[in-house]
């Protein structure tokens, strides 16, 4: 029985000692990929949060399957797609209320405010990236970033995103495609344009 099997066991027992510690070795990869799910450090931080008090309140159900990391890239996977649904409910909520005339909420400009390391040409493809990204869908986007960032195989995606390889497949063509056309106006500087 491996060393992480047993940790997982003691902390099916209510040893939350066991707990931390899977979470101790768990929580630099799950910060990672709600990261790059999220794009952002603060809404990253809130997801990796949800994402260790949902496995802890599931834990009992984790039976070995698959590899606790896949277990939990699956719920920060789903987290991440609960989060964006919720947010567009909310989205939705205020733009009711502030085409009704009943806007609680002030205008507050935003904090996206050019930063000196945003000026460099780095840094504006970086955000060009970041927005491209998220155009995509979370599963589009989801399936990306497991492939490109942490160099998961389509089967890992697979069986992390509870998907068949097929639609692995197909996630990440139109994943592919779509930064393609976001991010267009890079050909020319990379040398990309067809002649």
């Amino acid at each position: 029985m491996t060393d992480e099997r047993l940790l997982i066991e003691r902390a099916q027992q209510g040893e939350m000692e066991a707990f931390r510690l899977l979470v101790e070795r768990s929580k630099i990869n799950v910060y990672r990929l709600a990261y790059d799910l999220t794009g952002n450090r603060h809404d990253a931080e809130d997801l990796s949060q949800d994402v260790f008090i949902k496995a802890f309140k599931s834990l009992r159900l984790f039976r070995g399957d698959a590899k606790w990391s896949t277990w939990l890239y699956r719920i920060t996977i789903n987290a991440a797609m609960d989060k964006k649904k919720s947010k567009a409910q909310k989205t939705m909520l205020m733009h009711d209320a502030f085409a009704a005339g009943n806007a609680e909420t002030e205008y507050a400009p935003s904090d996206e405010a050019p930063r000196p390391d945003r000026l460099t040409d780095a840094g504006l493809i970086r955000r060009n990236i970041e927005r491209a990204l998220e155009d995509l869908t979370t599963r589009e986007r989801s399936v990306f970033v497991l492939r490109h960032y942490h160099d998961l195989s389509l089967r890992q995606i697979a069986e992390t995103m509870d998907i068949s390889e097929g639609t692995v497949k197909s996630f990440l063509f139109r994943a592919i495609r779509r930064l393609r056309k976001s991010l267009d106006l890079y050909k020319h500087e990379f040398g990309l344009e067809k002649e």
